[in-house]
């Protein structure tokens, strides 16, 4: 009894610690850190912008697909290749990388577009409040406290390959598909905690490859952009069905 009680005391204690100040505490922070998240964040911006200019291309001319799958991780690879001192040519590669995703997740956005415009917007602004709150959280939090999240993410991507490579041999239940999709959300939902302290860590120990961090970010925006729109599409259609029903 007394465990529990300790429990929610220092549960208490720590709310009553919490304020508006919290948010703004980014003392722990170095400004030339700061200055390097700064960059970061713009470069991510840009490449957010390339993406959805990838996706527009698709909608117009149907360019997505495997070539431009195959295209956005041959960027990516030539990018990781790249020396650091090539700044204009990885920045370009970034670009290329983000233009050829966007185009790739063009047919998934087209099918939004066709059902209802609203639920890809509500998508991207749920993945950017989700984005923003979880990057904020791990910068206002203690430097290093939530990087003993990386063996448990990792093993949770190596689960969702393996369930991955077991429906597409055995065959994969509606419910499997559903835990796939939530459990994956919450995946890259924690890499962004994890992905935001790590670079922050870096930054501080001399490693200020803005490109490549902004990569990193720009993944986990997309994946977590990708299962938000599945989960807020199949909602909606399931909701329709139900409708269609009752009327008939």
């Amino acid at each position: 009894m007394e465990g529990f009680t300790s429990f929610f005391d220092s549960q208490s204690a720590s709310r009553n610690r919490w304020s508006y100040d919290c948010l703004k505490n980014f003392n722990q922070i170095s400004p030339i850190v700061q200055t390097h998240l700064k960059q970061v964040y713009l470069t991510l911006c840009c490449a957010l912008v390339a993406s959805a200019a990838g996706a527009y291309l698709h909608i117009l001319w149907n360019i997505g697909g495997v070539f431009t799958t195959l295209a956005c991780l041959g960027s990516m690879g030539w990018l990781l290749l790249s020396p650091t001192y090539q700044e204009q040519k990885r920045v370009a590669l970034l670009m290329a990388a983000a233009l050829f995703q966007g185009a790739s997740t063009g047919p998934l956005i087209k099918m939004g577009i066709d059902f209802d415009p609203s639920i890809v917007l509500g998508a991207f602004v749920g993945c950017a409040l989700v984005f923003g709150c979880f990057s904020a959280a791990a910068m206002v939090a203690r430097r290093r406290e939530y990087l003993y999240l990386g063996g448990f993410l990792s093993s949770g991507v190596s689960l969702l390959f393996w369930l991955s490579f077991a429906s597409s041999i055995f065959g994969g239940s509606m419910a499997l598909f559903k835990f796939e999709l939530y459990f994956g959300l919450l995946v890259f939902v924690g890499y962004i905690v994890f992905d935001t302290q790590e670079i922050i860590e870096k930054a501080h120990l001399g490693d200020m490859d803005y490109v490549k961090h902004a990569l990193t970010l720009f993944v986990d925006f997309a994946d977590v952009f990708v299962r938000i729109l599945i989960i807020m599409l199949k909602n909606a259609s399931e909701k329709e069905e139900e409708k269609k029903k009752r009327r008939n």
